[in-house]
């Protein structure tokens, strides 16, 4: 066995099963704890079944109106894979032409996809390790890496350093993506029925999302105390290298209204956050249509553009106008995503509060 060290001294944090390999990291080990649940204790998911999101069957019916799910396109097919899912698994690996990973931390709040083109194609599974209170995911090579989740990149083993490439995701509640993509498809449980109660609650308990509840099961995380520590909020990482990064929270877009629109630029370029209240998500794209400059403003259904007045929803797509039904999407900024505040400052120091923030 060998001890899961960090850079710069410390007591070793955790055990990596690793019988020949010694592993430095690239973390502060102020902030390294063990999740107690042990290597694969929270089991990965491989190709999953994929059942349809209604109506309802044995295989979906674990997942309520209310509650939040991950949507990502795979091989142009929207998939939604619900929270619901991810609390108990937290990494879904799909080995199409894709080589894609979905995965949450239920911890942090953090929803992100990565092709696996890093990792030459090898499994993102559960290391039962946590940064910041955040995931630390390994690789099935030999010698294994370490990914925390919110950087993106491996800190620890032979990869150190090397980044995985983002896919964008959107997230919302169950009866606003249904209200979407009536026909998509969804992880489904497949023991149906048998895994409803294993599925239906959060395992961290009802309040544990509650944005005042600053309690991450002990875990150590740094405090910003700009906004409650579980505030949703999407974010994106400063670019250029050198800017700030931005966080839009939840309770300021909400204030605008049930849609909205927020401007600003993000690595030299025009780029927007749409807002959408009635299925409580928010996503980034940049302010254009097939390449050509545009502007948005907040309408009844989402935001309109004024080169074609074409009306689009917060997952990108057009629900109406000129551009409904054609297949069009505004293009996302893979980059953003959802988190609770606590974590987001964690791993962002330095954000920038938006819109009109500090």
């Amino acid at each position: 066995m060998a001890a899961f060290v960090a850079c710069g001294g410390g007591d070793p944090v955790g055990i990596v099963t690793d019988p020949t390999h010694g592993l430095v990291c690239d973390l502060d080990p102020a902030y390294l704890s063990d999740g107690e649940v042990g290597r694969d204790g929270i089991p990965a998911l491989t190709d999953p079944p994929l059942v349809p999101i209604s109506p309802n069957v044995p295989a979906n019916s674990f997942v309520r109106d209310q509650d939040r799910v991950i949507a990502v396109q795979l091989n142009a097919e929207w998939i939604v894979v619900p929270h619901n899912i991810m609390w108990r698994h937290e990494i879904v690996n799909f080995n199409g032409a894709d080589q894609m990973v979905v995965t949450y931390c239920p911890l942090t709040g953090s929803a992100m996809a990565f092709r696996r083109n890093a990792v030459d194609g090898a499994e993102l599974r559960v290391s039962g390790l946590l940064y910041q209170a955040n995931l630390i995911m390994y690789d099935t090579n030999v010698p294994e890496s370490f990914w925390p989740q919110m950087f993106g990149e491996a800190r620890c083993g032979p990869r150190s350093g090397t980044r995985l490439e983002r896919l964008p995701v959107v997230e919302m509640t169950m009866a606003g993506w249904k209200s979407l993509h009536p026909d998509s498809r969804m992880v489904g449980a497949a023991g149906g029925l048998d895994d409803w109660q294993r599925y239906v609650r959060n395992p961290y308990g009802d309040d544990y999302e509650d944005p005042h509840n600053g309690d991450f099961l002990g875990h150590p995380i740094p405090v910003d105390d700009r906004l409650p520590p579980k505030e949703r909020v999407l974010g994106l990482p400063g670019e250029p290298a050198g800017a700030p990064p931005r966080a839009f929270p939840f309770s300021a877009m909400a204030a605008a209204g049930d849609h909205a629109v927020f401007t600003f630029t993000w690595d030299g370029a025009p780029a927007m956050v749409i807002w959408d209240g009635t299925r409580e998500a928010a996503m980034a794209y940049r302010q254009e249509i097939g390449g050509r400059p545009a502007r948005f403003a907040a309408g009844e259904e989402g935001v309109v553009d004024d080169l074609t007045g074409t009306t689009w929803a917060v997952d990108g797509s057009p629900v109406a106008g000129q551009l409904a039904g054609t297949g069009r999407r505004l293009r996302p900024i893979g980059d953003a995503y959802i988190a609770f505040w606590a974590a987001w400052a964690a791993f962002h120091p330095g954000t920038q509060l938006m819109p009109g923030g500090s």
